[in-house]
């Protein structure tokens, strides 16, 4: 299972009690933290995320309202005794300017951040843990920007108890057989992997598809998702302003999910010119009928 948690879903400022963009992606334990607007240390505390837990962090592009909250962030880690290593993603420039941050304030960091940039227009695997995967994707902004898909891997086949025991298999080979593996036992009979097991859960995808205006150019990496956050800055009326600021409207970001065989959407990213939310809902769901909008602090399990 994976579970969001949304600390930030609005764009550019704060405004009408929502903040800039950033969210706590949980994979076994494990805490991602995406994005990392102004005010996200904040929003951390507010919902009591555990940072120490926080061993990763990517930043999709430069535009202030997903990383100005990056380095203090990084700086209280440092005065709250934090020992392991941080691992950071993100584009080229941003390791020089938290470098520059870091080496005006004469701030030496008690722990260790591992930089892995992410070029123009990569692709590819950045993480690939026996648990979990995470993977980047280019996505269609003013400046360059990457969604990331998530992918909470399945803990292989159910075993059948029972049956495990009537055909005398040792508990030492019941990892293999969750792996796929048949049995052989001593007496040279062959124990077939679906005698005593059943199919168990599938891996779980979540894509988080950061500022893009409408393209389909990476629909190919978010297929079959089970959830897609999409930003919706706009709705259709604004749709002109829409493509001029490389932003999509909740139209957009469902028909996105529509052509990804997605099975649920989230909508985040909204202009602050708009108080009330649910329009947002109601011109994606037209369209995509499974559309949440997004409320910070609430913990959504994929």
């Amino acid at each position: 299972m994976i579970k969001l948690t949304i600390l930030g879903n609005n764009s550019a400022i704060p405004a009408h009690g929502r903040h800039p963009s950033a969210q706590i992606v949980e994979i076994r334990e494990q805490l991602f933290l995406v994005d990392c607007g102004e005010g996200t240390q904040l929003q951390i505390q507010q919902y009591n995320i555990k940072r120490r837990r926080i061993n990763y962090i990517f930043i999709s592009h430069l535009h202030g309202d997903h990383y100005f909250g990056l380095i203090g962030l990084i700086t209280s880690m440092g005065l709250l005794g934090r020992a392991q290593p941080l691992y950071l993603f993100g584009p080229p420039l941003l390791e020089e300017i938290i470098n520059l941050h870091l080496s005006a304030a004469f701030i030496e960091l008690p722990y260790e951040i591992i930089f892995r940039a992410i070029e123009h227009d990569a692709a590819g695997i950045l993480i690939d843990a026996p648990h979990y995967q995470v993977s980047c994707f280019p996505v269609m902004h003013r400046i360059p920007c990457h969604g990331f898909l998530f992918t909470a891997k399945s803990s292989g086949r159910k075993l059948i108890p029972e049956k495990c025991r009537e055909f005398q298999i040792p508990s030492s080979f019941y990892q293999k057989l969750k792996e796929g593996q048949d049995y052989i036992r001593r007496d040279g009979f062959l124990v077939h992997n679906d005698w005593v097991t059943e199919p168990g859960p599938t891996d779980r995808k979540y894509a988080y598809c950061a500022d893009t205006l409408y393209t389909e150019s990476f629909l190919p990496y978010i297929n079959g998702a089970d959830a897609i956050y999409h930003e919706s800055t706009y709705l259709q009326a604004d749709t002109q302003k829409a493509f001029e600021r490389y932003h999509s409207t909740a139209g957009q970001a469902a028909q996105i999910a529509l052509k990804a065989n997605a099975q649920k959407l989230f909508l985040g990213h909204f202009s602050s010119k708009y108080v009330e939310l649910d329009p947002f809902r109601e011109e994606a769901s037209l369209l995509f009928p499974n559309t949440e909008v997004t409320v910070e602090g609430i913990t959504y399990e994929i």
